[in-house]
């Protein structure tokens, strides 16, 4: 299939006509059932390194250019897209409250729990993880296992420009109420993020935990506990704050998340 979306995607640029043949939709429609079911993913972890998929969000690129918006009704409600959603009969093993809704392509594992929040294509959640209410999984973003998303979290999407990196929530982090993380950013394993956190990929993540800051940028490494913060910047109209964000201290790795998340969280006051 990564040989034929690629040649596709390179031709149809120039032939449009192509994506009406069956023979090239069905293999476009194939791609979009596999990530539907975590057959595929749009990124992969390799060892310590994530690796993207670029032809599957090629996929996704074509499913829209292939397809036209139609009608979807669910019960009452109509709406006119060319994503249908995703259909639930419980042996997913998954918990979808009303108002949630996940589109086809995205997939959620066992053990999830949806409560009114929205998951994009391409998204994949894993087991155990929590998507509270109104929180927002943006096309292609990876969130790992036992993630708690809080109220009013967004993670940004991404399909274009196709270069472009996903955002990444590794295993066992808490990202806190109404945090902004988009722009490809990766909040490394069992990461404590505090409410009203933005991360972009320009964001300053500075630990403050030594005698001399530390900078990262796009990546918050594990373990690590943050919270809003601003540094100073100079403009022509003088210096003013811009939002950063603070890593305070450490989650300790040898205690249960679960005790170790609330001591982190009274231990450096963070707020959720």
């Amino acid at each position: 299939m990564k040989n034929q979306i690629e040649s596709l995607f390179a031709d149809s640029s120039e032939n449009p006509e192509l994506l009406k043949d069956p023979k090239h939709t069905e293999v476009i429609q194939a791609v979009i059932s596999e990530l539907d079911q975590g057959k595929l993913r749009v990124c992969e972890k390799n060892g310590n390194e994530w690796q993207v998929n670029q032809w599957v969000k090629q996929a996704i690129l074509l499913f829209f250019r292939s397809t036209t918006n139609e009608s979807i009704t669910c019960g009452d409600i109509n709406f006119f897209d060319k994503v249908p959603l995703k259909k639930w009969d419980g042996s997913e093993g998954v918990r979808v409250v009303p108002h949630a809704l996940a589109r086809k392509g995205s997939f959620i594992n066992k053990g999830t729990i949806l409560m009114p929040s929205y998951v994009n294509i391409g998204a994949y959640v894993d087991s155990g993880s929590m998507v509270d209410t109104w929180a927002t999984v943006g096309s292609c973003a990876q969130v790992g296992k036992n993630v708690h998303l809080s109220g009013g979290v967004g993670l940004g999407g991404v399909l274009e420009p196709l270069q472009a990196n996903p955002v990444i929530i590794e295993d066992n982090c808490f990202i806190g109420s109404r945090c902004i993380i988009v722009e490809g950013a990766l909040i490394e394993e069992n990461a404590v993020i505090g409410a009203g956190v933005t991360i972009t990929a320009s964001t300053k993540i500075i630990d403050v935990t030594q005698d001399k800051p530390t900078i990262y940028k796009g990546r918050v490494p594990k373990n690590s506990v943050v919270i809003p913060g601003t540094i100073d910047k100079n403009f022509a109209a003088g210096e003013f704050g811009v939002p950063a964000a603070l890593i305070i201290g450490q989650r300790t790795e040898s205690t249960d998340k679960k005790t170790s998340l609330n001591s982190a969280l009274r231990e450096f006051e963070v707020s959720v």
